[in-house]
């Protein structure tokens, strides 16, 4: 029994983003760590600290952030971001390092929808630019979030990444 005319560009669009999203996870998750490392901002607690709470204050990002599913650890080798395990400061890197790569994969699968300019006519294309971008800016925006949390904690922890207080004039 095949299925009614109208309900394939549902499956076709359904199809689209179950399957790019698992090919787009699967290469992201081959991509080496050292690739996604980057070095803690630089800057005074307080300074993030500032930056973190005018986020949060412009975004309300703690409202909304537990509506948001975490498939860090969907593939082998992912993480969970949801949560820090631990504290100490390879971890918090590491965990910095799993934020880039969720944003990247969220940049990555919010152009597909041009590809549904294939097959589908101009609502089913306008539909699923708003569901990408529905479904992709929200995690682009928690994960930025997170890393600017992350740094936050790294520059509490570690002396060497906080702004110099007691250094004499050059």
């Amino acid at each position: 029994m095949a299925a009614p005319e109208f309900l394939l560009p549902v499956f076709s669009s359904a199809l689209l983003w179950l399957g790019g999203s698992l090919v787009v996870g699967a290469l992201a998750n081959q991509l080496p760590l050292a690739l996604l490392s980057a070095r803690p901002a630089a800057g005074s607690p307080d300074v993030l600290a500032a930056r973190l709470d005018g986020v949060q204050r412009r975004l309300k990002i703690r409202r909304w952030k537990h509506w948001i599913p975490d498939a860090g650890n969907a593939l082998p080798g992912g993480i969970t971001k949801a949560s820090l395990a631990r504290r100490d400061q390879p971890a918090l890197l590491r965990l910095m390092a799993e934020t880039r790569r969720a944003e990247l994969v969220h940049w990555v699968l919010w152009p597909l929808w041009l590809l549904t300019l294939l097959w589908l006519p101009g609502p089913g294309v306008a539909l699923n630019a708003v569901f990408a971008t529905l479904f992709n800016l929200p995690c682009l925006l928690l994960q930025r979030y997170n890393r600017l949390r992350l740094q936050l904690l790294l520059a509490r922890r570690t002396p060497a990444l906080r702004a110099p207080a007691n250094r004499p004039p050059a």
